[in-house]
């Protein structure tokens, strides 16, 4: 059965290129838009109050295959392929290519060449801009931002080490759904910290389990190695070394760096036990 978090099909209406794969009332080929928000909610359902799913940072492209009139948009990302419903508002028709991303946890946006000017928008981690000419210490997008250099890096960059980028987010608030240094959760830190290291990550724990590397026999968990990933049902952890992990917890409600084994404890004493330790091939 197609997992509908990453099937863009519903009984009403389907993705045209699942036609004859699944069954829906129509079938539709979408269109291609882009997030033009800082951070835009996918939600599972059309309101305000719907749970986060997932969220889309600016840059990126989205197929919407349904509207409901009311100022939500249904659709696939690009990326890691996730379904939901998208604030019209934050999506536009693609314009200039991205050429860079934000390599900081945070960079502002400026109106002008100057930091002491109010900004006119926070970027985050991971965020796609266009990039026009370089200014002084800026570089130029083609709304007219002005983004610090030292915030920005080519959109090919790849981080050497992507436990560090991970260890970058220690303190940042816990959020279900969140992907971003303003809140984030689990899979969502393992996803930014593999996507700055140029690699391919699905967005929840259980795709992560699936997909990513190959699981360690019971020889080789007693050497564990930096980037290794623990996974126990609905959480994983990504390790810094022989002793700690570093992980988005909801014990915590935030990013923290701990103990291998007070965690591994912690967990089992709430129920769940360690379902893999994953490596990623090299």
């Amino acid at each position: 059965m197609a997992d509908p978090r990453i099937t863009p099909a519903r009984g009403d209406i389907a993705a045209k290129h699942l036609e004859g794969q699944v069954t829906a009332a129509r079938f539709v080929e979408g269109d291609t838009l882009v997030v033009v928000d800082s951070i835009a909610p996918l939600r599972l359902q059309p309101f305000s109050g719907a749970e986060l799913a997932t969220q889309a940072l600016r840059g990126e492209r989205v197929t919407i295959y349904d509207r409901n009139g009311e100022g939500w948009a249904w659709g696939q990302l690009e990326a890691d392929h996730y379904v939901g419903w998208l604030p019209e508002a934050a999506l536009a028709p693609p314009a200039a290519l991205p050429t860079h991303r934000i390599s900081a946890l945070r960079s502002f946006a400026f109106p002008g060449p100057s930091i002491k000017l109010p900004p006119v928008d926070t970027l985050v981690m991971g965020a796609a801009i266009a990039v026009i000419r370089e200014e002084a210490s800026f570089v130029v997008t083609p709304e007219g931002w002005f983004v610090p250099r030292q915030h920005v890096a080519a959109r090919d960059h790849v981080e050497p080490d992507y436990v560090a980028v991970a260890e970058r987010f220690v303190g940042t608030p816990y959020l279900w759904g969140g992907k971003s240094s303003l809140g984030v959760d689990c899979s969502g830190l393992v996803q930014l910290s593999l996507n700055a290291a140029g690699i391919a990550c699905p967005r929840d724990s259980d795709m992560q389990l699936a997909a990513l590397g190959h699981a360690l026999d019971d020889s080789e968990r007693t050497q564990l190695r930096r980037g290794d990933l623990i996974f126990w049902k609905g959480h994983v952890a990504i390790v810094r070394d022989a002793d700690t992990i570093v992980h988005a917890n909801a014990f915590h409600m935030a990013t923290q760096i701990e103990l291998i084994t007070d965690a591994i404890a912690r967990i089992k004493a709430s129920g769940s036990e360690v379902l893999a330790i994953k490596r990623l091939d090299s």
